[in-house]
Parts: C-alpha cells; structure tokens; sequence
C-alpha cells in the first residue's frame, strides 16, 4: 500500500472573512501565503496549511488553467489542534487573555501532554497542544 506522509491542509469556513483575517493574523500570528475573497491559506510552522474559506464560496467547481478542484463545502464547528513547545503553553495563554481571548478548557494528559481550548470568531474549537498527547506526538 503507498504510505501518507501527513495532513496537508485542513479547511475551515468563515461568515466574515476579514474578521477570520484578524483573528488568524492578529491573535495567533500567522501570515497569509494566499488571500481572494473566497479564502485564505495560513502556513503553519513551515509545512502545514491552514484554509479559512469564506462560507458558502466553494461549493461550485472551480476549474483553473492548470486543473479542476472539485466543489466541497463544510458546516458546524469544527476542531484544530496546532502544536507548540512543552514549554510555551503558559505564554500562549498570557497572550491569548491580552488578547481578550477566552480559554474555555485545559487538559493535562496521561502522556504527559497539556492542551488549552478556546474559540475563533466562527466558534471553532481550536486547540494548543504540547508533546505527549498522542502517541505520535
């Protein structure tokens, strides 16, 4: 069987995308690597992409000079973990309060991992983890 070597892009969906840009720019630092009206792709930590497509944008099938991109779409709140040192989290967590950013729970792992949730504008559940969560990580 060919093996996976890893999740590319995950894809959430925004009412308001300079809202999402604020948010995405402002609070967790990260920088557009592609912006139009119908999304923004976040690099994160050099070889993950994070989507944010404006809500109800891509369901048609966009077809572009060099291929096809079927339509897809997605609805609810949805969850992303992103990852951060062992010993960042606490400076994560002074950031987000200056921020106004509410942390609505925490976890500390059995592996030894520790997390902290909290909301985008959309109401995604995003998540800072540390390693020992998985095992993988």
């Amino acid at each position: 069987m060919p093996k996976l070597d890893g999740i590319l892009e995950t894809a959430i969906h925004t009412k308001d995308m300079v809202r999402s840009r604020v948010f995405y720019e402002g609070v967790l630092g990260l920088a557009p690597i592609y912006s139009d009206d119908r999304l923004t792709a976040y690099a994160v930590a050099g070889r993950d992409v994070l989507l944010v497509l404006r809500k109800g944008a891509t369901g048609q099938t966009v077809t572009l000079p060099s291929g096809t991109i079927p339509g897809h779409g997605g609805d609810g709140v949805l969850h992303v973990a992103f990852a951060i040192a062992k010993d960042e989290l606490d400076c994560w967590e002074v950031h987000l309060a200056s921020r106004g950013v509410v942390i609505e729970g925490r976890n500390d792992w059995e592996r030894g991992g520790r997390s902290i949730y909290f909301r985008d504008p959309d109401g995604h559940l995003l998540e800072l983890a540390t390693p020992g969560l998985w095992s993988v990580y």
